[in-house]
C-alpha cells in the first residue's frame, strides 16, 4: 500500500508527535548529526514552526504510522522576484527507507511550490550523503549555479 501524504497540523497532538520523533530520527542519524534533539527542542518545536507563517511540514503515513517527514520554508528570490520553497528537513523512518517514502514527500512539497507560484524549490545536502543525493537527482534537483566558470554554490553556516 503506498503511502498517504498529509499537511501537518501542528496543533494535532499525534502530527507534533510525529514531527519530533521523526525529526530526532534524523537527528540521531550520522547524517544528522548523530545526536538527538536536546529536550527542549523536543518540546517546543512543533509550537515554534506553527508560530512561523512561512513553514510548512508534510508527514508520510503507512496507514495510521507516520513514517516519514518533511519541512519546508517559503523564502524569496530576488533575481525572480518571486516566492521559493526552501526543503530544510526530510526524514524517513529507517524501515521504511527504499519504498519511495522520500520520493512522495517531494511531490507534495512541488505540488505545494506550484500552488504558491514559487520559482524553486531548494535544498542542501551532505557530500556524502549519496543515498539522499541519488533521491534527489532522481527528483530533479541540481547544483545551484549561475556562471560555470564560478562553480556550484557553496552551503555556509555560522554558528550563533
Amino acid at each position: 500500500m503506498p503511502v498517504t501524504i498529509v499537511q501537518a497540523d501542528y496543533a494535532e497532538p499525534l502530527h507534533a508527535a510525529a514531527i519530533v520523533d521523526l525529526l530526532d530520527t534524523y537527528a540521531r542519524d550520522r547524517t544528522g548529526g548523530g545526536k538527538p534533539l536536546a529536550a527542549d527542542v523536543r518540546k517546543r518545536l512543533p509550537a515554534e514552526l506553527d508560530a512561523r507563517q512561512n513553514a510548512i511540514t508534510f508527514l508520510a503515513l503507512d496507514g495510521p504510522v507516520p513514517v516519514g517527514l518533511l519541512i519546508a520554508f517559503e523564502g524569496f528570490s530576488t533575481f525572480a522576484a518571486k516566492p521559493l520553497l526552501n526543503v530544510h528537513d526530510i526524514s524517513v523512518d529507517p524501515a521504511h527507507r527504499g519504498k519511495g517514502v522520500a520520493h512522495a514527500l517531494l511531490d507534495a512539497a512541488e505540488a505545494e511550490a506550484r500552488r504558491r507560484g514559487c520559482c524553486k524549490l531548494t535544498l542542501e545536502v551532505l557530500e556524502g550523503n549519496q543515498r539522499a543525493r541519488a533521491v534527489y537527482d532522481a527528483a530533479g534537483y541540481r547544483a545551484y549555479v549561475l556562471d560555470p566558470a564560478m562553480g556550484s554554490a557553496l552551503f555556509l553556516e555560522k554558528v550563533l
